[in-house]
């Protein structure tokens, strides 16, 4: 083989070889970059993942399960031997490896949660002979040598604790653990804001029951009554629309119903009270097919057409008219409720819908704070009155509703 043959198939295995090279580190700087190549970007990873993870179970409240299923990713963000939460009586979740892995009775560990229980401050323990034995550790295994007890505060309240074992408690572990337990309070914390909507929303609509059970099921009920010798088939039939309305009126499930379900009612509602207005009652519809599907609070609007009835109509002298309107605003759909009754004074209006006056116009003050919880603040009733120029009530919902199903 000559020699400049041999020189040509040199450079061409080295050409070959550093194509190669460059192939390899290219695969590998693209691979890194698509999937956190970094040690840093993988630890950052890591822990968003653990911290994500235990907030989902723990927005079932503090509670063995969900605690249990936390503290496995909270261990494993804070890379302890063991992690543990308690609340203010017992041990709730253990989460342990090596020596640590078996789960100690709750005696003995709410003995180590009893003075950061009672204090509301941060404590370090030094595993002792007698503390290890309470705890079930090995005693010939001495890698562990203390423990962190961090308080879990909820609204300033000490509702339970965080506990970690560890081979030496640095500073740094010290504030990761408690930087740990103030996320776990504030998870908690969120949790009992959203059970305190829950439970407010479930309180207003009983209210609004409330409003409706005694006044109208008298009236009804004596309506009702009135027809039973005159005309026996009116009775019946007024006894089917009041059996209707009342189990629509206090089902139990369902905080959104449809604007369809919510106008039925209203209409055995205007028939029972028809029954004892006579033709001083008369009702004027305007409803636009399309916003038929359209997703409402449940009792949203019917306590506005009983208001119309009550405070609006009933003391007038002669025939009131009520007009209900349901429109297409494109992303909205717009409803009025309107009545030629006697009107209202306009501060007075702006102090009831403030709660700064109680009393009988409590349904709009009610069905006003809902819509806002709810939709937001633009989303408020807006009413136009004055005393002698009867009322007129718009409500504004949006169509696409996520999350929102009727019932």
């Amino acid at each position: 083989m000559s020699d400049s043959t041999l020189l040509l198939i040199t450079t061409i295995a080295a050409v070959l070889a550093a194509i190669a090279i460059v192939a390899v580190v290219g695969f590998k700087l693209s691979r890194s970059h698509r999937e956190l190549g970094t040690d840093a970007e993988r630890a950052t990873f890591r822990a968003l993942h653990s911290t994500a993870a235990a907030g989902a179970q723990l927005r079932n409240g503090l509670e063995p399960t969900s605690a249990l299923k936390a503290s496995k990713q909270l261990r494993a963000l804070l890379n302890c031997a063991a992690f543990a939460m308690t609340d203010t009586d017992t041990l709730l979740a253990w989460d342990g490896a090596g020596p640590a892995a078996k789960q100690p009775d709750s005696p003995a560990v709410m003995g180590l949660a009893a003075q950061a229980l009672g204090n509301g401050r941060t404590q370090v323990a030094v595993l002792d002979s007698g503390l290890r034995q309470a705890l079930g550790l090995p005693q010939q295994e001495s890698v562990l040598k203390a423990a962190v007890i961090c308080p879990i505060k909820v609204d300033s309240r000490v509702a339970g604790t965080v506990i970690i074992l560890s081979k030496q408690p640095s500073a740094g572990l010290i504030r990761a653990t408690n930087e740990v337990a103030a996320w776990v309070s504030a998870q908690l914390e969120l949790t009992e804001l959203n059970a305190s909507r829950t439970a407010l929303a479930e309180a207003e609509v009983r209210a609004l029951r409330a409003q409706i059970s005694p006044h109208f099921i008298y009236n009804s009920l004596n309506a009702i009554a009135s027809f039973i010798n005159t005309d026996p088939q009116r009775a019946r039939d007024l006894v089917v629309e009041f059996a209707d309305f009342t189990r629509y009126s206090f089902r139990r499930h369902g905080d959104f119903t449809t604007l369809a379900e919510e106008l039925r009612c209203i209409d055995r509602y205007l028939l029972l009270e028809s029954a004892r207005f006579g033709d001083r009652l008369q009702i004027s519809l305007q409803i636009a097919p399309e916003v038929l599907s359209t997703v409402i609070p449940f009792l949203s609007l019917q306590p506005l057409v009983e208001n119309a009835v009550r405070h609006g109509l009933e003391a007038k002298v002669g025939r009131g008219l009520i007009q209900i309107s349901a429109r297409d605003l494109g992303a909205l759909t717009e409803v009025t409720i309107e009545d030629d009754g006697v009107g209202m004074d306009p501060e007075l209006l702006k102090q009831v819908l403030g709660g700064q006056r109680d009393g009988s116009h409590v349904g709009l003050r009610n069905v006003d704070s809902r819509l806002r919880q709810v939709y937001g603040d633009q989303h408020g009733l807006v009413i136009d009155t004055g005393v002698g120029h009867g009322m007129l009530i718009t409500m504004t919902v949006p169509k696409n509703q996520p999350g929102h199903d009727a019932q």
